[in-house]
């Protein structure tokens, strides 16, 4: 694994979209709103024409401009990291046109991004073998920064080699409210944090006591769970042959429109795929969609520990990943320690 040089202020960050962009309010004024909190910092920006375009189905413009604009940010010395405009829904048909293997070859820069952007960041891990950051979209920094926005900043400028997880979270109807009634809105803590973490016993995962402390070790992988489902089995899943020359995986999983039933499924295809054969750890996100739901008896819960138990490893729960913010941020591909005692999560690279 390759991992990008960390970037310093004066430098060029590059913005593209290669998902959604920002052609509409209220992403237009956060994506000017996030030029003006990184000129700040002391960084420039160079904006891809695909950000404020809009002529593509489900997308920015059509998958063959936006993976060639992507491709040329990648390759252009002058920029130094790139953050993803946006996150979105058909980031697949873009990555259908990225040749990983020449960027492969290429000098490692950051990318940063979330969500859609799974389907750049895992098989820039898994096939070109370079580190990369799940963590905020540009137009996400668009709001006035709080600690979520400094510590992904703080990655890209390599100053953070550890991150715990946030005391507190925004539920989903307090984050539509919120957005709805002012877009630079702060984060509406309004829920308090409650991981569930569970250890192996007897063949299957029991509720582990709030006092025992879980630590594993394992190159971190995952993203969303509803890109990787849709990656497994085609041209871009490497995973057999990654986990053949690689040792223990970290794996980071969390949904964003999956209902229950839907989740149980994708973490049984994945399962069934082989990608967890060298699981270590599961850390799972708290689900977006499913979050407090069932479905004939599946639970956000049982959605995923029926599946996983075989593999014999713990798997934390409700951690602060994802699309439930503030989330914390993860180095894709790097060799990490994930600790979890109580309602404390931490993540160490």
């Amino acid at each position: 694994m390759r991992f990008p040089e960390h970037i310093a202020p004066g430098q060029v960050i590059g913005v593209t979209a290669p998902s959604f962009g920002a052609s509409t309010e209220p992403y237009i004024s956060r994506f000017d709103f996030a030029i003006k909190k990184f000129s700040e910092a002391g960084y420039r920006i160079k904006a891809g024409a695909t950000c404020h375009m809009s002529d593509g189905l489900g997308i920015s413009t059509s998958p063959e401009r936006a993976a060639r604009e992507l491709e040329e940010f990648y390759l252009d010395d002058g920029v130094q990291a790139i953050i993803s405009c946006g996150g979105g829904e058909m980031m697949c048909e873009t990555v259908g046109h990225i040749d990983f293997r020449k960027l492969r070859k290429a000098h490692p820069k950051w990318f940063m991004g979330y969500s859609d952007n799974t389907n750049f960041i895992f098989p820039m891990a898994t096939i070109a073998g370079v580190a990369g950051i799940y963590g905020p979209t540009f137009t996400g920094f668009g709001k006035p920064w709080e600690q979520a926005e400094t510590d992904a900043l703080a990655l890209l400028e390599g100053k953070a080699r550890s991150l715990r997880g946030y005391l507190r979270f925004q539920s989903p109807e307090a984050d539509y409210e919120a957005a709805a009634k002012d877009p630079f809105s702060p984060y509406v803590l309004d829920t308090e944090k409650k991981l569930r973490s569970f250890v192996p016993r007897d063949g299957s995962l029991v509720l582990a006591d709030k006092e025992e402390e879980i630590a594993a070790s394992g190159i971190l992988l995952g993203g969303c769970l509803d890109v990787l489902a849709n990656l497994c089995g085609t041209r871009l899943d490497t995973m057999k042959e990654f986990n053949r020359a690689n040792g223990a995986v970290a794996w980071v999983l969390e949904s964003c429109d999956g209902n229950p039933m839907e989740i149980r499924r994708q973490v049984w295809h994945l399962e069934q795929a082989g990608w967890f054969d060298n699981a270590s750890v599961f850390v799972i996100g708290r689900p977006l969609s499913s979050w407090q739901r069932s479905m004939m008896g599946v639970d956000q819960y049982n959605a995923v520990t029926d599946i996983l138990a075989r593999h014999g490893v713990p798997v934390i729960m409700d951690a602060d990943v994802g699309h439930i913010s503030p989330a914390v941020h993860l180095v894709i591909g790097a060799q990490t320690r994930v600790s979890a005692k109580g309602d404390g999560l931490e993540f160490a690279w």
